[in-house]
């Protein structure tokens, strides 16, 4: 088309018209018509019209060339499309990762409002997937106790006895200040346990005295050397403090288990620098793998020397399970070495983090349930599970969620979001931009005054209190007294519109010892025979 018919065409129709209008108020303004209702006119259609002739210079957006000024539209609707669907379009079973009303029952209970819903149920109870707990017909009185659990084997000098809902690992770094303040005022007053993440343990974890758990990451945070190794004395001076519970290595992640990370120089703030200790202004690297130990023997070695550094705390890890092979041959160095964690927490795939490539959130590692029930199993399977205690993070919300993973093995369970969402997240999911609206998940101290500190501590507070009564009410109706005792046969699952099974028969159980006598069972079989505690890597078998 002759390029001087296009502003005729009606893709330029709004462009045009809006020079029209710029030119005959220019002339307007010109003829001595200077009144406010032409110039502010005037100057508001110039600007468009120099809007316009850019979109159609530019050459970054092919549809702001072919629609100038129209297209804007676009990219506005492209802007607030979450928002108009969260807001207007969701149904209370809709949304993701986290669905309107579970986001809504924390709310409710962080802030004590009435949190019970009328008129039944609106799941589709006969859809595959749905799930439910088996009640008694001869329930039990609901108990007031806090259900705690003691974590420390034979080796451990200090036991901790933990409560079995805690925060789940989130750093200072990703999150603000304020948040992590208000975090572990909750944990202080409602006597559950903080974990610090791997971004180090920080001013704002130490400031309310709340537990916490320490987790260390590969780049050793808060416990490094300048060239980014492992410092023992760093770890044994901040370790031994009272506050710190328990020490927590971390292997993985589920949102992004097996990448590294990178936390821009510009973001590293002089409390950042301080607290990890990095320089300021550089770039602060995570790898990808740890270098204080390289094979699964030298790993049972260094988590028995952060015990003995600790003073005697327990000491563990976290991953999410990948490679089978891999923890089967970690389970391979306990045997060998007779060195046992005390504990171990099992990060589930569907975890959240603050930014990772779509292929890991998606598509990498494996989702919680099966892990933890691998996990599990495999402690049976070499007769460790009596003396290493389990916790399960990925998920967490509910009471139900938290029954039906202890029914899988969980000793204990670890929330992030369900407690970002006591803290006022409202998932606008912009946590990688440093623009949380609600000033959780961000450095900018403008945004983060607006999370007050006394008032979301209380919330915090109130959401893991309230979601324990659930628990109990749940345990109660079940004909049980402690949440330790679910159990898969409690469980059950339909997996057809017409056919139902219980987890004993989706998730069945090894014997006490299978694996070291010899398993025939095909989830073990392979990978035990494949798995060696003198190195990661899978050992080939013989033809």
């Amino acid at each position: 088309m002759n390029a001087l018919l296009l502003p005729l065409t009606a893709r330029f129709f709004v462009f045009t018209s809006v020079v029209a209008i710029a030119v005959i108020l220019l002339f307007a303004d010109l003829d001595g018509y200077t009144s406010i209702y032409v110039v502010i006119p005037l100057f508001l259609f110039t600007g468009l019209a120099l809007l316009g002739i850019h979109d159609i210079v530019q050459t970054r957006h092919a549809v702001l060339r072919n629609y100038p000024l129209m297209a804007h539209i676009r990219f506005i609707l492209e802007e607030i499309r979450p928002e108009i669907r969260q807001y207007f379009l969701e149904s209370e079973k809709d949304g993701t990762p986290f669905s309107r009303d579970k986001r809504a029952i924390v709310y409710q209970r962080a802030k004590r409002a009435l949190d019970k819903r009328p008129f039944g149920t609106q799941n589709d109870v006969y859809a595959s997937g749905y799930e439910w707990l088996d009640h008694s017909m001869a329930p039990k009185p609901v108990v007031g106790e806090p259900f705690r659990v003691a974590i420390g084997g034979p080796d451990c000098k200090k036991p901790y006895s933990a409560s079995i809902f805690n925060i789940s690992a989130m750093s200072f770094g990703a999150l603000s200040s304020n948040a992590i303040r208000a975090l572990n005022i909750g944990a202080k007053k409602g006597n559950f346990a903080h974990d610090t993440g791997e971004g180090g343990y920080s001013p704002y974890h130490r400031e309310n005295g709340g537990d916490i758990i320490w987790e260390i990451g590969s780049g050793y945070f808060s416990c490094r050397n300048a060239d980014g190794s492992f410092c023992a004395e760093k770890f044994a001076e901040n370790a031994k403090s009272d506050q710190i519970k328990m020490v927590e290595l971390k292997l993985s992640q589920g949102a992004k288990p097996g990448h590294g990370g990178v936390l821009p120089g510009a973001k590293v703030s002089p409390e950042i620098a301080a607290t990890r200790g990095v320089p300021e202004g550089v770039d602060c690297i995570s790898p990808s793998s740890h270098s204080a130990f390289s094979t699964p023997i030298e790993m049972m070695q260094f988590i028995a020397r952060m015990r003995e550094l600790s003073g005697g705390k327990p000491a563990g890890f976290k991953l999410c399970i990948g490679h089978p092979w891999e923890f089967l041959a970690v389970c391979k160095a306990m045997l060998e070495t007779e060195i046992y964690p005390d504990f171990i927490v099992v990060d589930g795939k569907e975890g959240g983090t603050g930014a990772a490539p779509l292929e890991f959130t998606d598509h990498l590692g494996m989702p919680l349930r099966e892990g933890l029930n691998f996990v599990h199993n495999a402690l049976i399977g070499i007769n460790a599970r009596n003396r290493i205690k389990l916790g399960a993070a990925g998920k967490i919300i509910s009471a139900f969620d938290i029954a039906r993973v202890m029914a899988l093995g969980a000793d204990w369970c670890n929330s992030a979001r369900g407690f970002m969402f006591a803290l006022g997240c409202i998932q606008s999911q912009s946590c990688h931009t440093d623009k949380c609206p609600t000033g959780v998940s961000t450095q900018d101290r403008v945004r983060q005054r607006a999370l007050v500190v006394p008032d979301k501590g209380e919330r915090v507070f109130n959401f893991q209190r309230a979601t324990i009564e659930a628990l109990a009410e749940l345990v109660a109706a079940a004909g049980l007294d402690h949440p330790t005792q679910f159990s898969p046969a409690h469980f059950s699952r339909r997996v057809s519109p017409n056919e139902v099974k219980s987890f004993t028969e989706l998730y069945p159980t090894l014997t006490p010892g299978e694996l070291i006598a010899g398993t025939s069972d095909r989830r073990f079989e392979t990978a035990w025979a494949m798995a060696s505690a003198r190195e990661f890597r899978a050992v080939p078998r013989a033809a």
